[in-house]
């Protein structure tokens, strides 16, 4: 007698997830490629432009703990499919905004709703994902956020040549609009309710989740007491600032102290970012690879992401002092590479370390590492003006650094919390 093969609904809920990453980007890097032709429309100052921008940045930091909360209150299917509802209607409210006000306000209000994104990613997986499948889950997901950001450029450009610049807005919000509707209309937050995961699948979950979570209260105590918690999250400060000089200030690097041309900028820019998606993709492989082969999730987390800080530290100081531009380049994809080993890793702890809470936990790390790419941002002009571009990025590989040692620190064997067993019953 044959026994029934697993099915995979938890691989097509994965990729779904991936899509909802690169969704993420696809909106969160709109505005900037379409910033030039707004700014021509209105004549935003310089300043105006850092306003609006700013928006964005503010509320998706402020609501990282709210919306992770919301999501282990409520589950993630019906978080996710109301917050992908949200930030897509603003952005579609975005291409009607007629003053500044009114783009700052949808900015603000868009990024309320993003907050919430990655913790309810991170919180749909965890009822889903087996243990020695996370760290590659975590990886595939973020890979998606990098190449929507590259490709995002490409799509909007085409749509401004031919729509004009609120055409892009439009699209996308419909994009994320049926993104919501497939979601809603596939996951369930519990095995058990998916008709199409077959008794094999639900009972190889069930032998390495337990058994699935009554709602309850968040034990906010315990998190926000936990020093493992806070290890985790200050890790990714780490990790958050030092990613986010590639993303904002890099091509300002290429032009300012290397002195290449819009088109050598825009081409060397990408690069890093193309070798943070491999990065990104390698790191959760390896993890995983090496939990299936000795059973260590606290050896595997932990030696990946400490391994990706320590070269990315090494690498930066050697990569600004380069001469040749080339080799440079080069040495700083390998810096953005070995960074982008940390980030699966890190999400991978928060579900191991998260159980049943991962979106809470997942939503206090998620925030401290946007406070590291807040600070980078502003940070960054006052260190260039005061000592050059090289100090930046000695700054970068020391924070490389700290991360690589607080990381020792953090068990992804160990829950936060443990729940307690259920009362037998008389």
């Amino acid at each position: 007698m044959s026994v029934a093969r697993p099915t995979r609904v938890r691989h097509t809920i994965l990729w779904l997830t991936v899509l909802l990453y690169m969704v993420t980007y696809f909106d969160r890097v709109l505005i900037s490629t379409a910033m030039p032709s707004i700014q021509k429309e209105f004549g935003f100052s310089i300043q105006t432009v850092g306003l609006i921008l700013a928006a964005f940045q503010l509320s998706y930091s402020l609501f990282q703990i709210p919306g992770g909360w919301l999501g282990d209150y409520f589950g993630p299917r019906k978080m996710l499919t109301a917050i992908v509802f949200w930030w897509s209607a603003f952005t579609a409210f975005t291409a009607m905004s007629w003053s500044v006000s009114s783009m700052v306000v949808c900015r603000f209000l868009f990024g309320m709703g993003e907050a919430g994104a990655f913790p309810n990613a991170t919180r749909s997986l965890s009822r889903w994902m087996l243990p020695s499948e996370r760290g590659w889950a975590q990886g595939v997901t973020h890979a998606g956020a990098r190449l929507g950001a590259a490709i995002t450029p490409v799509m909007v450009a085409y749509l401004i040549y031919h729509f004009g610049w609120r055409m892009p807005f439009f699209v996308f919000a419909v994009v994320g609009l049926a993104w919501a509707g497939v979601w809603y209309f596939y996951y369930r937050d519990n095995p058990n309710e998916h008709a199409s995961a077959n008794d094999e699948e639900r009972q190889m979950i069930h032998a390495a989740l337990g058994a699935p979570p009554t709602r309850r209260a968040i034990p906010w105590r315990a998190i926000l007491s936990s020093p493992q918690m806070w290890a985790l999250s200050a890790t990714y400060f780490c990790y958050g600032y030092s990613l986010n000089m590639f993303l904002a200030w890099f091509p300002k690097y290429l032009d300012a102290a290397r002195g290449m041309s819009l088109t050598q900028m825009g081409v060397f820019a990408s690069l890093p970012l193309a070798a943070g998606v491999l990065g990104d993709i390698a790191g959760g492989w390896f993890s995983d690879e090496i939990i299936k082969k000795t059973g260590r999730i606290k050896f595997a987390r932990k030696v990946v992401a400490v391994t990706g800080f320590f070269i990315a530290a090494i690498v930066c100081p050697i990569a600004v002092l380069e001469p040749n531009p080339y080799i440079s380049i080069a040495l700083f994809g390998l810096a953005v590479f070995s960074l982008e080993l940390v980030v699966g890793n890190a999400w991978a702890v928060a579900l191991d370390i998260g159980g049943n809470f991962a979106g809470s936990v997942s939503s206090v790390m998620n925030t401290l590492g946007n406070i590291g790419g807040t600070i980078m941002a502003a940070a960054t002009g006052y260190i260039v003006a005061s000592y050059g571009w090289n100090m930046s990025f000695y700054v970068v590989a020391a924070l490389a650094a700290i991360g690589g040692i607080l990381f020792l620190f953090v068990d992804a064997s160990r829950q936060i919390y443990v729940e307690p067993p259920a009362a037998p019953v008389p």
